[in-house]
C-alpha cells in the first residue's frame, strides 16, 4: 500500500476527527473509503456520459433509433414475463389486479 500526504482545512480535519471518533475507526481508514467512493461516482458518471452521448448519436440515425426500439420493446416483454413467473411462483393470482 502507498502512502500519501494530504493537507486539509482545519474544518475538514475536525469533521474527520470527529468522525473517526464516533465511528471508532481511524482516519487513515476513513479517507481511504471517502476517496475510494469518490473514484466510483466519478467513474459512474463519466460511463453515464458516455452512454448518453451514444444515445444521442444514436436517436439522430433513424435506421439505429428503430432497432433500439426494437430491443427495448423485446427487453420489456422479457421483463415483464419474468415478473408474472416471479409472481406465480410466489402465490399470487397473475388476473388479480394488486393496484386497484
Amino acid at each position: 500500500m502507498s502512502h500519501l500526504s494530504v493537507r486539509l482545512s482545519e474544518d475538514v480535519e475536525r469533521r474527520l476527527n470527529q468522525e473517526a471518533e464516533l465511528t471508532g475507526r481511524n482516519r487513515s481508514d476513513l479517507v481511504r473509503e471517502a476517496v475510494g467512493q469518490y473514484l466510483t461516482q466519478r467513474e459512474r458518471d463519466r460511463l453515464i456520459e458516455e452512454m448518453k452521448k451514444a444515445a444521442r448519436v444514436l436517436s439522430s440515425d433513424p435506421e439505429a433509433a428503430r432497432e433500439s426500439r426494437e430491443l427495448a420493446e423485446e427487453g420489456l416483454e422479457d421483463w415483464v414475463e419474468n415478473i408474472e413467473r416471479e409472481e406465480q411462483a410466489a402465490g399470487a393470482d397473475p388476473d388479480e389486479k394488486w393496484w386497484e
